[in-house]
């Protein structure tokens, strides 16, 4: 990063559910070498150092070969990751913080 790349894409919208729309494209159609590619396209801010820490965890816990909700959970405290609060997860507390992160 450099002091004019912020790490996210200030001009993000937030979600809306589509609408569908009876003439196909129309107004949103993109002229290739027009657009200007903004590499972090889906980050309304920076992640926080806990979103860093917690990425990192998952990818040791599925690298380790988690594959349900359990073993994701299981994984997590034996890593020693808590949750924000600095609880031990439970696969509750699991489930509504990764609903949290994907609406920020």
């Amino acid at each position: 990063m450099n002091k004019t790349d912020p790490g996210f894409n200030p001009h993000r919208k937030p979600w809306v559910q589509p609408h569908p729309n009876q003439v196909a494209g129309k107004g949103h159609i993109e002229r290739p070498g027009e657009v200007a590619n903004i590499i972090w396209q889906n980050r309304s801010t920076l992640p926080t150092e806990y979103e860093n820490r917690l990425g990192d965890a998952l990818e040791k816990v599925f690298g380790n070969g988690a594959e349900s909700l359990t073993e994701v959970v299981a994984g997590l405290n034996e890593l020693g990751m808590r949750a924000a609060d600095g609880q031990r997860w439970s696969e509750a507390s699991f489930q509504e913080e990764m609903k949290r992160l994907g609406a920020k």
